[in-house]
């Protein structure tokens, strides 16, 4: 299986190229205002024109209305729509019964009783991220969760492990819980919101490098 990579919060040509040279597998674009990682609908899509076709490019969303989800859609044309917020599971059942469109839920883990729970995403979510709880951001905190709650694990629908991961972790965090897609974001920033090539490419090629 091909162990899937993603660098997410990028804001720059420079980072972008970095990530897609490295290996990743997926680019994360930010469009929420609060997060130091911010960028406008018209600078996603702008940046989301440089990935080639082989890489994914997954636009993180926050408890967006359908009318702001469908022109967030429009402009950028990402591949997959992340949601980070506090969106239910009713919801995006609903949505997932009216629109084609991919879409991955983020999910806050603090134990096994909550990783059961969040299970009701599955059958709406293509993929359910596996993060720390949130924080004053939904993620992108630089904190991890207690990675044994995955142990033996019946996972319904494919998934990815996030939160605190960086090139000094990543690897161990791959052989530890099988994580099939791994997704890092301020544990490779130089300063709050400002990604670093050099440990972009050291992330990438740690988990790529996992487990051969």
């Amino acid at each position: 299986m091909t162990q899937l990579v993603k660098i997410c919060g990028l804001s720059t040509p420079e980072t972008v190229d970095a990530a897609v040279d490295a290996g990743a597998t997926h680019i994360g674009l930010v469009h929420f205002e609060p997060s130091p990682r911010h960028l406008s609908l018209e600078d996603a899509a702008a940046l989301r024109r440089r990935v080639p076709k082989d890489v994914k490019v997954v636009l993180l969303t926050v408890n967006m209305q359908p009318a702001e989800l469908g022109m967030a859609h429009d402009t950028v044309k990402p591949d997959i729509v992340q949601f980070h917020g506090a969106e239910t599971a009713e919801w995006l059942n609903l949505l997932a019964q009216h629109t084609k469109l991919e879409f991955w839920k983020a999910v806050g883990i603090q134990n096994a009783k909550s990783l059961e729970k969040v299970q009701r995403y599955a059958k709406a979510a293509a993929r359910l991220l596996y993060d720390a709880p949130a924080k004053a951001l939904p993620g992108g905190n630089g904190v991890g969760f207690d990675w044994s709650v995955l142990d033996g694990f019946n996972h319904q629908t494919d998934w990815g492990l996030a939160g605190g991961l960086t090139p000094d972790t990543v690897a161990d965090a791959i052989r530890r819980t099988g994580a099939p897609l791994v997704d890092a974001s301020s544990g490779l920033e130089s300063a709050l919101g400002v990604k670093d090539i050099g440990r972009i490419r050291a992330f990438c090629e740690a988990a790529l490098s996992a487990n051969k």
